[in-house]
């Protein structure tokens, strides 16, 4: 056990319903795993409800089944069981760092040789064309892991985003209605796999229509506390020059845009003076929180796909460190006022 993970919670105080918000990224969902392996710790700390996409949706129902069997140390047991799944499987990958990359301590996969075959092949041909089975290994390992009918059941309520290829509209899945196929559809990059179908209807990543989608937590849960653990950074320093840096900024870019919206209403309706009685004071009375982190701007596109264990074990201790710092700076804050100046989302607009 690292000192990291040797930590006590170091808060005591009456229990506080709280929702989270978990964004995708990849393998980069590791650090949201430490900080909610973190966060779990604190026995005040209530979850009423998840809104997740992507790895956040992967995260969110691998949490929600393990604390229907056994509460917040089995949900704390699921997610490692299932990290740790996810290393083993990808041993057999054949996106590995380079001889290069791992003697400069690089966690980037640029200079392999499969990643960049690949990363050109799929600007080139679809996913169809290179992998018409549609296989994927996390299918299987999400079948493994979570029990889907005891989900169903779970006193945490998720709230998982797909977009609908047809319609460009994200649809929300809640407990009763996730199978393997809504969350491989969460988490379904266009140039990576082929779209997922769900009722007849296709579906692509989610978090193109909501990274996470913030809508049913306001609506539909009894928390004013949301607990954001961002992972796609909002600001980048430097212009990227290389095709696959600018790539990748615009995924960015427009992972984050619906977020930002919502977090920008909330906002405006704060400013208002009577924002009435139905759904505007619901939105204006949230209060927002976010674990913020210091190592995503630092990581580059290619690192999303590195499951090695050192590498997701690395960003677990990340996601840890980070959530032990917002609970000593903002965890007095929860249940009494936001943690985050939402106010400057709207400066320029």
């Amino acid at each position: 056990m690292t000192a990291v993970e040797s930590r006590k919670p170091t808060t005591r105080r009456a229990p506080q319903l709280v929702d989270l918000a978990l964004q995708g990224g990849g393998a980069h969902g590791a650090f949201t795993w430490g900080v909610l392996d973190r966060l779990l710790e604190e026995p005040w700390l209530r979850i009423d409800g998840i809104s997740g996409t992507s790895a956040g949706a992967m995260n969110a129902a691998v949490l929600a089944d393990g604390y229907a069997a056994g509460g917040a140390e089995g949900a704390r047991a699921a997610l490692a069981g299932f990290w740790k799944r996810v290393s083993d499987a990808a041993r057999f990958s054949p996106f590995q760092r380079s001889p290069l990359d791992r003697m400069l301590g690089r966690w980037s996969l640029d200079n392999s040789p499969l990643f960049v075959t690949m990363d050109l092949m799929s600007r080139l041909y679809s996913p169809y064309d290179l992998n018409p089975g549609g296989n994927n290994p996390l299918r299987g390992i999400l079948e493994e892991l979570i029990d889907f009918e005891r989900l169903k059941t779970s006193p945490i309520r998720l709230f998982i985003t797909a977009t609908n290829v047809r319609t460009g509209r994200g649809r929300v899945f809640r407990n009763g209605e996730i199978t393997p196929d809504v969350l491989m559809a969460s988490a379904c990059l266009p140039t990576l796999f082929q779209a997922v179908e769900i009722d007849g209807e296709p579906y692509w990543d989610g978090g193109y229509s909501g990274n996470p989608t913030m809508t049913p937590l306001v609506r539909e849960l009894d928390s004013d506390d949301t607990i954001l653990i961002p992972i796609n950074p909002v600001e980048r320093p430097g212009t990227p020059s290389s095709a696959r840096d600018i790539l990748n900024r615009l995924n960015e870019v427009s992972f984050n845009a619906v977020l930002l919206k919502e977090l920008r209403m909330i906002a405006l309706l704060r400013q208002v003076a009577d924002p009435g009685n139905c759904e505007g004071a619901q939105w204006a009375k949230m209060r927002i929180h976010m674990v913020r982190n210091g190592i995503m701007a630092s990581l580059g596109y290619s690192s999303k796909l590195n499951a090695e264990w050192e590498f997701l074990s690395m960003l677990h201790e990340e996601g840890r460190r980070s959530a032990d710092d917002f609970l000593e700076k903002d965890g007095d804050k929860i249940g009494v006022t936001s943690s985050v100046n939402l106010d400057v989302l709207l400066e320029g607009v």
